[in-house]
């Protein structure tokens, strides 16, 4: 369920995310959550693993990641990182209470030479609303083994311009993060990012969950033939509170007419 009881972001978080544009919340999922996740993760991948190759075989997928198909089908724990207590509050301090979550990615990063994304922004500011990714390490990711990597300060208004480099590693001011196995990393997707090469025998596990503010929702992406009959399909088995996070029974769907709460930090000392 929506925890009521959600960890809400600290000075020393709030500093880190106005400053560096992320949060690292280590221990986000633990104990039974994590092993729970592990399995199910697994579980999918194995399942799945043999229909990849094949489209793998003929050039239909890529060979660098591999995403786990339909993953809020196959086991609830999914569901539960949506809206995980330990970073759910923090995002709603960051987005303001008119957040809505858009979906989970389950990602395999197997080993290889090259990674399957370059440096990039997933969205441009003078062309998109404030949107936030959340990334969970399903096992442990050292440096070496597909880490996710940041460009503090990258996602503030005027910062860059930045190189297209042709080695990750030679992007000026960069940051790699590794972590322990359910570690999070909440980051501005105005900021330069990527996934560093696996350099490792085995492959880099880790769920890229996505949210943005309801109200400002693009039309075209919220009313998309594909993403409509996802929306009915999930909406069976979520509970009130969930159907309100994944943005049900607000309004037409597109957030046209909805007000969103006051967010950030001087919003939020007001209220």
């Amino acid at each position: 369920m929506v925890a009521i009881d959600a960890v809400r972001a600290n000075e020393e978080q709030w500093k880190g995310w106005e400053e560096e544009g992320y949060v690292v919340v280590e221990g986000a999922v633990s104990g039974e959550s994590l092993a729970r996740l592990q399995s199910a993760f697994d579980r999918g991948v194995e399942a799945s693993k043999a229909a990849w190759l094949e489209d793998v075989a003929v050039g239909h997928r890529s060979s660098s990641y591999f995403d786990l198909p339909n993953a809020f089908q196959q086991d609830d724990i999914f569901l539960d990182m949506v809206d995980n207590p330990n970073t759910l509050g923090l995002l709603r301090d960051f987005l303001g209470e008119d957040m809505i979550a858009r979906g989970l990615t389950a990602r395999s990063v197997p080993p290889c030479p090259i990674s399957y994304v370059g440096w990039h922004p997933d969205m441009h500011r003078d062309r998109h609303p404030q949107h936030i990714k959340v990334q969970v390490y399903v096992n442990d990711v050292a440096e070496e083994r597909g880490a996710f990597a940041y460009v503090p300060g990258s996602h503030k208004e005027g910062a860059g311009p930045y190189p297209r480099v042709k080695h990750l590693d030679a992007m000026p001011g960069h940051r790699v993060l590794p972590g322990k196995a359910g570690t999070a990393v909440i980051f501005n997707t105005y900021g330069w990012h990527t996934s560093m090469i696996n350099r490792t025998l085995e492959p880099r596990k880790s769920l890229i969950m996505s949210y943005c503010v309801f109200h400002e929702l693009n039309d075209r992406w919220s009313q998309a033939p594909e993403r409509k009959r996802a929306r009915a399909e999930m909406r069976a088995k979520l509970s009130p509170e969930r159907q309100y996070l994944f943005g049900h029974d607000r309004g037409d769907g597109t957030g046209k007419g909805q007000k969103a709460e006051g967010r950030g930090r001087a919003e939020d000392k007001k209220r």
